[in-house]
């Protein structure tokens, strides 16, 4: 293939795979969770990491990492500690973070307006070497915890007191969650960008679900479905010359709409399966007894 002698769109290829596999995998914690937004609220304060990391000659993907780990903490600290006050305080986290790095963005030497486009809406032909074996580290970190914990996190975003009284960390544990999503916001950043980045984490979990019940085979599905859009995206950027994040979310919400409406007719089969062994469980009653059933003894 023409698209594999160029060895960017061979960097790109790999990244939106990985991608693909890690978004979904942390996003249907979160879905889980009731947190489908958190994702795009940590872009934003992602961004901060991103202007700083310029401003002082710096990876901004490390430095993103870093801030959009911070930011997630203190997310996390306002939903245990912020209640009423609570949704103000995320607001003014999530737009400051947006505010702080434009601002940050246009101070710094290297800093401009074209390079704050690829980091909110990506700009996956342009991920470097050097980016490659950032998204190596940070990607691993998240598939390790999002799989080798899955059963505790499952449990915690299920029911946060049956977990606390089993006696699972329950803090520590939804620290960790809101960590990774972090990391895993950094990771995809120059594929779909910060902007668009929770969309990824949010609709191939959305679209499982409407086949699936089981959560095994939804995080599957998920990352099938990942998988799936970010390399058609990217190759479709390529050819067509669009922009790859926009044309990865746009695959992903076309497979949520297709997935939808494959639901209606999978729900009437099971419910029709579940009929029919109902049926096949009856157990029949007897009658009542007759006087010819009744021996008479001399």
């Amino acid at each position: 293939m023409e698209i594999l002698n160029y060895a960017f769109m061979q960097r790109a290829l790999i990244a939106a795979l990985i991608v693909g596999i890690t978004a979904p995998a942390i996003g249907i914690y979160l879905v889980q969770r009731r947190q489908a937004l958190m994702g795009d609220g940590i872009g934003h304060v992602a961004l901060t990491g991103v202007g700083l990391g310029f401003l002082l000659n710096q990876s901004p993907v490390w430095v993103a990492t870093a801030v959009a780990i911070v930011g997630s903490i203190v997310m996390e600290l306002i939903r245990w500690y912020g209640k009423t006050r609570g949704d103000l305080a995320l607001a003014m986290l999530f737009y400051g973070g947006m505010a702080g790095g434009v601002m940050l963005m246009n101070l710094s030497d290297a800093g401009s307006n074209a390079n704050l486009g690829t980091y909110l809406f990506g700009s996956i032909t342009t991920v470097s070497p050097q980016d490659m074996t950032t998204i190596y580290v940070l990607a691993g970190l998240v598939l390790a915890i999002t799989v080798g914990l899955r059963r505790q996190l499952f449990a915690v975003c299920q029911d946060e007191e049956f977990a606390r009284v089993t006696g699972l960390p329950v803090r520590l544990l939804n620290l960790l969650v809101a960590v990774t999503a972090a990391v895993t916001v950094t990771v995809a950043m120059r594929v779909v960008g910060l902007l668009l980045v929770s969309a990824l984490m949010v609709i191939p979990v959305a679209a499982a679900q409407q086949i699936s019940r089981s959560f095994a085979v939804t995080f599957a599905v998920a990352v099938a479905i990942g998988v799936a859009v970010t390399l058609t995206g990217t190759t479709t950027s390529y050819y067509v010359d669009v922009p790859s994040g926009a044309t990865i979310v746009l695959f992903a919400i076309g497979l949520f709409v297709i997935f939808t409406a494959l639901a209606a007719p999978l729900a009437k089969k099971r419910a029709r399966a579940a009929a029919e062994a109902a049926k096949g469980c009856t157990l029949e009653v007897p009658g009542s007894r007759t006087p010819d059933d009744v021996s008479v003894s001399g």
